[in-house]
């Protein structure tokens, strides 16, 4: 996503919550608390505690607070079924701008970012990442009909028409790759504000992945908007792997080793798929083989 900024690719962004909601009975706290003093096991505390703590952005669909106030999200549930498994019944979200959760993590206010956050060289160079919990594709919201025949970036860039971006989303950097102007782009700080900008005609698109997309589409049926099929953005002639993960410390290994072994699991037995497709995600957004943490770093 970003260049130069932690924040994702991706999704349904960006506003600290103010007060408590649940996850699942739990308490969704302030960012001010923190997991304890460095030199303690995170993997250990966590389950003398039976409770870990973990950090969202208030992205639909990946993590956020439902009308409820209860916090759900594919990386919330899918980080609840492996804590789960690792006799850790308890898990507190803090709510963070998606730019800050690093730094957050780093200051041990929660012990995992749960944000669906895209697995790039930048952000690895600060923190330790899961194996890819999903795949996306990147898509587009143009207006119903699409009449400009906008499909994929590099038809953006040569028909010349505004296109909306996340604040500190990967997309931004995929357009100017495509060789997009910055002058066509426009910087919002919300996926409403984004729809908005489509359905009023400040922008003639928007670019995000494909499941967030049909996300705020579906949640939005009256505005007369449509999402092209999903791409790869490519870079240098090549596709741009993309995919997301969990988020931890480097010195926290053994956490984030149990926390791989449980998630693969997941992955394998069918349970990530039930867990991920109420959210919009499907057998089709999981990793394929080839497509590993070391290589998302190295790229």
């Amino acid at each position: 996503m970003a260049h130069g900024e932690w924040t994702r690719r991706d999704f349904f962004r960006r506003s600290a919550i103010a007060g408590a909601v649940t996850l699942g009975g739990s308490t969704l706290l302030s960012a001010c608390q923190s997991t304890g003093s460095g030199g303690v096991d995170a993997l250990q505390a966590a389950k003398d505690a039976k409770t870990i703590k973990i950090g969202i952005a208030n992205e639909a669909p990946y993590g956020f607070a439902d009308a409820s106030g209860n916090t759900t999200g594919e990386a919330p549930e899918v980080a609840r079924a492996v804590f789960r498994a690792l006799g850790i019944d308890n898990v507190q979200a803090s709510v963070v701008p998606f730019d800050q959760l690093i730094p957050a993590l780093s200051a041990r206010q929660f012990d995992v970012v749960a944000a669906g956050m895209n697995i790039t060289k930048q952000r690895c160079g600060a923190a330790a990442f899961s194996i890819p919990d999903y795949s996306a594709l990147t898509a587009l919201l143009v207006p119903k009909g699409n009449p400009q025949g906008i499909f994929k970036l590099e038809d953006v860039a040569a028909k010349k028409v505004k296109v909306a971006v996340l604040s500190a989303a990967v997309e931004k950097g995929y357009l100017t790759g495509a060789g997009v102007a910055e002058d066509q782009i426009q910087t919002l700080d919300t996926q409403d504000n984004m729809l908005r900008s489509v359905t009023d005609g400040r922008v003639y698109c928007a670019a995000l992945t494909d499941i967030s997309l049909k996300w705020l589409a579906q949640k939005n049926p009256d505005a007369a908007v449509e999402v092209t099929p999903g791409f790869d953005p490519v870079a240098n002639g090549s596709p741009v792997l993309s995919a997301g993960g969990f988020v931890f410390r480097t010195d926290d290994n053994s956490l984030r080793q149990a926390f791989d072994t449980e998630l693969q699991k997941l992955h394998d037995n069918g349970e990530w798929v039930k867990i991920a497709t109420p959210f919009g995600f499907g057998q089709g957004n999981l990793p394929k083989p080839d497509v590993t943490t070391e290589k998302l770093c190295a790229a």
